[in-house]
């Protein structure tokens, strides 16, 4: 026997409940936190939020698949599926896919997962591919295998059921997730049931292509049902940061129905990520109260450029922003821009470091873990 669910008790994984029942507990508080700090927000921090987040998981769930699409263009997507307004610039497909079914899936969190909606994900997901089979479990006969190295001497990390018996294992999944939902006869706690989720589609990979990105969502939506409200975890984001042990810990998890060490990986990815939603909140609201008190106070260009800053959300602007940046962005010469990050300074938006070539400015307000890193220089 080599994979998991060659094991003759498949798919019943072997876990130590009382191992997680700190984790789940703060997961809970967590999302309690979530829930009263976005209630607090006004109607269009909360569609920005929701907005940030889910396009933030589309880019970062799609990366590690090696696939990088345009943040713009997915914001886009989703606007249009929120109701809000929106350019008229044209969505490529792998955009808009993902953005589809990522709504789909933030919106109708509580459904029950059917054949169906996978089917309709799938669709959503691989709009414009024609080279493989679209919103249907795979048929081909030849093993589906995830496989490295040489073609002369690969390295066969996960093989998984025959295309055949597909349908029978993913019948059962769907109604193993749906029984142990909040509401189901055998109810699991979310962390746990999570994690389970992601780790029992993967080993089972229904469809030639995207099983990452569907299983990431399925361990989104029974993170949301335990919470009982629409996830906004920075999940994939979180992932990503950490992929190859994220694939690491899978190809270890799949040899064997003990789900321990999986299960414990997974848990702290869940919680780091609930961190980063956390921050993002917190930068929100400062945000929020920044600009309100700049008011009436500062010039367009001086908007201009912070909120090209504030755009890149708590982790700050990549890289720093340059003088020469500063001008491209606001148009303004030399001189008018070295005066506009002085005023900035002296209103209190912007705290300076450094000299000559070495100053840099800061946003005045700090996210837990980012501190100093929301840099605007003066260098080139």
């Amino acid at each position: 026997m080599q994979w998991i669910w060659q094991h003759p008790q498949w798919p019943n994984f072997r876990l130590r409940h009382e191992a997680f029942i700190a984790r789940e507990a703060e997961f809970l508080r967590g999302s309690g936190i979530v829930v009263g700090t976005v209630r607090h927000l006004p109607d269009d921090e909360q569609s920005q939020l929701v907005i940030e987040m889910i396009s933030t998981e589309a880019l970062k769930t799609s990366e590690i698949e090696g696939e990088i699409l345009n943040r713009d263009s997915v914001q886009s997507s989703l606007r249009r599926q929120f109701g809000l307004q929106t350019d008229a610039r044209r969505v490529p497909p792998a955009e808009q896919g993902i953005a589809e079914m990522l709504s789909d899936q933030h919106r109708g969190y509580a459904t029950p997962l059917t054949q169906e909606a996978l089917f309709t994900w799938h669709r959503l997901l691989m709009q414009g591919r024609t080279d493989i089979q679209v919103g249907q479990w795979r048929s081909h006969s030849e093993p589906m295998q995830i496989v490295s190295g040489a073609v002369y001497a690969p390295k066969v990390h996960f093989e998984a059921p025959p295309s055949e018996i597909v349908p029978t294992e993913m019948a059962r999944f769907c109604r193993w997730f749906n029984d142990t939902s909040p509401s189901g006869a055998t109810p699991l706690p979310a962390l746990t049931r999570a994690g389970l989720a992601h780790l029992y589609f993967e080993c089972i990979h229904p469809f030639e292509d995207g099983n990452g990105r569907i299983g990431r969502a399925i361990a989104e939506k029974a993170l949301a049902q335990g919470a009982g409200q629409p996830s906004l975890s920075a999940l994939s984001l979180t992932i990503e940061k950490q992929r190859s042990q994220y694939y690491r810990e899978l190809e270890l998890a799949n040899k064997d129905l003990d789900a321990d060490r999986w299960l414990s990986w997974f848990a702290d990815t869940v919680l780091s990520a609930q961190c980063y939603t956390l921050r993002w909140l917190e930068f929100l609201i400062a945000k929020t109260k920044l600009l309100d008190r700049l008011r009436g106070q500062i010039n367009a260009r001086q908007e201009k450029a912070l909120l090209r800053m504030l755009r890149e959300g708590p982790d700050g602007f990549e890289g720093g922003l340059s003088a020469g940046n500063y001008q491209s962005i606001t148009g303004a010469p030399p001189a008018t821009a070295r005066r506009d990050l002085v005023e900035l300074v002296v209103l209190g938006a912007l705290r300076r470091t450094g000299e000559l070539r070495g100053t840099r400015y800061w946003l005045a307000f700090e996210t837990p873990g980012k501190a100093g890193e929301n840099a605007v220089s003066t260098t080139r």
